[in-house]
């Protein structure tokens, strides 16, 4: 049942701190990302070989439970023939007998060491599920440490633009434009209201000519 492991290709022993820490991992998120569904597959597969072999642990119970019921049979058969004498029935209930027992022997073998297969497996497997969970913790850490990283990022580029990366203006450019722009909105207001007043103006001036 060893080789059933040798199907899970990533070790439950590895530890995650190791895979985060290689040098080549540009993205460790994306990484995780990929290592977990990867897992996550082969948990679902390594989950229906022990389903399996849960299974045949049953099948192999009821064939036990067959040959031993049959093997009380012939016993009991084996004593009536012994009461009548006749030899081949006599022989053939024994060699029945041993068959039987012989087979219930095996059966009880293969049951022993298939439960201790089956408990080993799931062992493993349980610590498996427990490997992958924590992978999943490890990944909503990392995805809380990156959205913090990127707001940080972008209040900076609010609060110091000009230590920040990337086409921002700096503080001092962002407040000179402010400051440009109100002084251009005041200019167009003071030579809006003077044109006004000097049309009053002439309006005015054109009304009294027209009196006189």
């Amino acid at each position: 049942m060893n080789s059933l492991w040798n199907r899970f290709k990533y070790s439950v022993q590895a530890d995650l701190h190791t895979l985060f820490d290689k040098k080549e991992s540009k993205n460790p998120i994306a990484m995780l990302n990929q290592y977990i569904r990867e897992a996550e597959k082969q948990t679902d597969s390594i989950g229906k070989l022990l389903e399996r072999q849960a299974k045949l642990k049953v099948e192999l119970q009821k064939e036990l439970t067959e040959a031993e019921n049959m093997a009380d049979k012939r016993r009991s058969q084996l004593e009536l023939a012994q009461g009548t004498g006749e030899e081949d029935l006599i022989a053939f209930a024994e060699e029945e007998i041993t068959a039987y027992d012989t087979r219930a022997a095996e059966l009880a073998e293969s049951i022993a060491e298939t439960t201790y297969e089956l408990t080993s497996l799931e062992r493993k497997f349980e610590e498996m599920k427990h490997k992958v969970k924590d992978m999943k913790v490890r990944q909503l850490q990392l995805m809380g440490k990156e959205n913090v990283m990127r707001a940080h990022h972008r209040m900076d580029q609010v609060i110091s633009p000009e230590d920040a990366n990337g086409p921002v203006a700096s503080g001092e450019e962002m407040k000179k434009y402010i400051e440009n722009l109100g002084g251009k909105i005041e200019r167009e207001y003071e030579t809006s209201s003077m044109e006004r007043r000097l049309e009053s103006l002439e309006k005015s001036s054109t009304k009294e000519k027209e009196l006189v």
